[in-house]
């Protein structure tokens, strides 16, 4: 039960920095879909931390970012230690 939790934590928490990342580059959630190549309505989903995200996916995240994955998990993890 306890790792449902984090599991959820962690999807919030990737779906929250995702959101604070496109913000700061001014970007809308329509163009930065274009930007990753994902639908913007999934966009949506995953920064509401309602899906889990492939690694594909997350990738492509990272890079219409201008980040490598493994910052974007980092940050991720390190608002879950807060």
């Amino acid at each position: 039960m306890e790792e449902q939790v984090n599991v959820k934590k962690f999807r919030q928490e990737f779906g929250m920095a995702i959101r604070k990342k496109r913000h700061k580059l001014n970007l809308s959630q329509e163009n930065f879909a274009d930007l990753a190549n994902i639908h913007r309505t999934y966009v949506s989903s995953i920064e509401l931390g309602k899906v889990d995200v492939g690694i594909g996916v997350a990738y492509k995240i990272a890079r219409a970012l201008n980040l490598s994955l493994s910052k974007l998990l980092k940050e991720t993890e390190s608002c879950l230690k807060d």
